[in-house]
């Protein structure tokens, strides 16, 4: 009776699942294996939000396998050590995985065949499994990676995507498998209370509605606030609950300008994942420095508490900041407007910001997030690294009857909507009435600030 590995990573599907099909192909039976890495809770990204989505993710992807005649395996540890001990309980020659960008993942892959290659085993790593197309795919002529996006986006769209795999029928699990309890949602303390439920099964409900009704308008609608026209699929994909390659197939199968404008999102993850997989120093280093003197975290400290707390002044910041708090989400418009503010409006480090968002972020995926924060900071892959976005302007152009802001700034919900954007402008004993501080910092003085420490004043 042959016997093959499955271990999951960023990949908790059945559906579209490459590892775990080129796995039944090879073997009698296979052990699906998740490992609880304490390397990443050292690492501080085990984050509260992302552990109770993961748990939903556990459960489900066990779930599937249960229907299926199988089950997960669960265990904690090293994830060598872990993965070596099932491979030796089970009589495993082979172990498959998906191929991962980050360095922790490149070190897991190399750590991992190293223990195998000693207990007669191999390491299968595959490609194309978290991304539509593998890092290192496309390349520019003299470098080993895309740094700028529309060339790279071009040649991505000539790539046709592979067809996405069925979900197998049945899992037949070796009984020699131990693990540990699936872990539960309700055993993760301080989570915020708006997080959507993980999970394959709910992912593909989102997918559908998705598809069904909501990309068509996407091209349209997807910068109204208010609106939440977007898809909030990105907590599936980050987590591997759905494929990328199918979302951009079936989402490209509707065709039109909302296909295409949703497709191209899709692309920007992949370029991202790219950059980082090229240059795995950039998840904490600038990528393009432009010797920027930040101002400290003491010297900056009151801005900064301010910013987290949504309690800048800015309502359209604010209430973007109170979003993510309470959903471990924000509208991308979003994303870009308050790390424009922390970075560019009060000057300070990205890396700061960056932590902040890991810290609530159910899709805080490391490739995505320290390449978008990078992006606006104007360190990283943007061909305009010195604009800066102003919340007021941003504010009256995206959410222009305020009720993005009244909605999560509910000290604002009686003004006008017309000067909700601006509420220093209201008369003295309206503004004298509203619990809402004022402006943190002048947006003149921040730009004429900004301009200087980039030298261009």
């Amino acid at each position: 009776m042959t016997v093959a590995v499955v271990l999951f990573t960023s990949d908790l599907r059945l559906h579209d699942h490459p590892p775990l099909r080129a796995a039944l192909r090879a073997a009698d039976e296979v052990v699906p294996l998740f490992v609880r890495d304490p390397a990443v809770d050292a690492a501080g990204f085990a984050a509260p939000n992302r552990r109770a989505f993961l748990a939903d993710c556990l459960a489900d992807l066990d779930a599937g396998l249960r229907r299926r005649g199988g089950r997960l395996v669960v265990r904690s540890g090293p994830v060598a050590r872990e993965v070596a001990a099932v491979v030796a309980d089970c009589g495993a020659d082979q172990v498959h995985m998906s191929a991962g960008v980050s360095r922790y993942a490149h070190r897991r892959e190399e750590e991992l065949s190293r223990e195998l290659e000693a207990r007669g085993a191999a390491l299968h790593v595959h490609d194309g499994v978290v991304t539509v197309v593998a890092p290192g795919t496309l390349t520019p002529a003299g470098s080993d990676h895309f740094a700028v996006f529309t060339p790279y986006f071009r040649r991505w769209t000539g790539i046709t995507p592979r067809d996405p795999l069925s979900a197998p029928r049945a899992v037949r699990v070796p009984e020699a498998a131990r693990g540990e309890e699936v872990p539960s949602r309700g055993a993760v303390a301080d989570v915020s209370p708006g997080i959507p439920r993980g999970g394959e099964t709910e992912g593909r409900k989102r997918l559908a509605r998705w598809t069904r009704s909501g990309v068509a308008d996407y091209a349209g609608l997807h910068d109204d606030l208010a609106g939440d026209a977007t898809s909030r699929l990105s907590p599936y994909l980050h987590f591997g609950a759905l494929s990328p390659v199918e979302v951009v197939r079936r989402a490209s199968g509707h065709g039109g300008p909302g296909a295409e404008a949703f497709v191209r999102q899709l692309c920007w993850r992949d370029f991202h994942h790219q950059v980082l997989a090229a240059r795995p120093s950039a998840s904490t280093r600038d990528y393009r420095t432009r010797h920027d003197q930040w101002r400290t975290p003491e010297e900056a400290a009151g801005d900064i508490a301010a910013w987290r707390e949504g309690r800048t002044g800015y309502p359209l910041v604010d209430a973007a900041m109170r979003q993510l708090r309470h959903e471990g989400w924000m509208h991308n418009r979003a994303r870009l407007l308050t790390a424009s503010f922390l970075a560019k409006t009060l000057y300070v480090d990205w890396r700061v910001g960056a932590r902040h968002f890991l810290d609530l972020l159910v899709d805080g995926d490391l490739a995505n997030n320290q390449m978008n924060w990078q992006w606006v900071a104007g360190t990283g892959t943007d061909t305009r690294p010195h604009r800066v976005l102003n919340p007021v302007v941003q504010g009256k152009r995206f959410d222009p009857r305020g009720a993005y802001v009244r909605r999560w700034v509910p000290e604002l919900r009686e003004v006008d909507p017309r000067r909700v954007h601006e509420p220093w402008r209201l008369p003295e004993d309206e503004r004298a009435a509203l619990d809402y501080p004022a402006p943190v910092v002048d947006l003149g003085a921040a730009l004429d600030r900004f301009r200087h420490a980039r030298g261009r004043d």
